[in-house]
């Protein structure tokens, strides 16, 4: 089991994966990285509701976590969709090309 000793350290290292993924969010161009990155900040938000929720004594936080889980599934099936679909048109991969959606 988890001791309450453990609450800050878990919460650093979410708000830690949080900024890299953040940043892999603001700097990169590349789709597939920018659904990883936006996949790791799920992840970090993921790991401070079970955090607080241990520390709360609650299940409340692993309840989030799974609804958060299904967001994430759902929303990289839609992102992969869309980066193959760009991919099979002969586009080149960028996001900055890609923010109009016309062919």
């Amino acid at each position: 089991m988890l001791s309450i000793e453990l609450f800050p350290l878990l919460l650093g290292l979410s708000a830690a994966m949080f900024t890299v993924g953040a940043v892999g969010v603001l700097v990169r161009r590349n789709p597939l990285v920018v659904l990883m990155s936006i996949e790791l900040m799920l992840n970090a938000v993921n790991l401070a509701f079970v955090d607080y929720g241990r520390y709360l004594n609650s299940e409340d936080g692993q309840i989030f976590t799974l609804v958060v889980i299904v967001v994430a599934a759902a929303e990289a099936v839609v992102g992969l969709a869309l980066v193959s679909q760009v991919y099979r048109s002969g586009r080149e991969l960028d996001v900055d090309d890609l923010s109009e959606m016309r062919e």
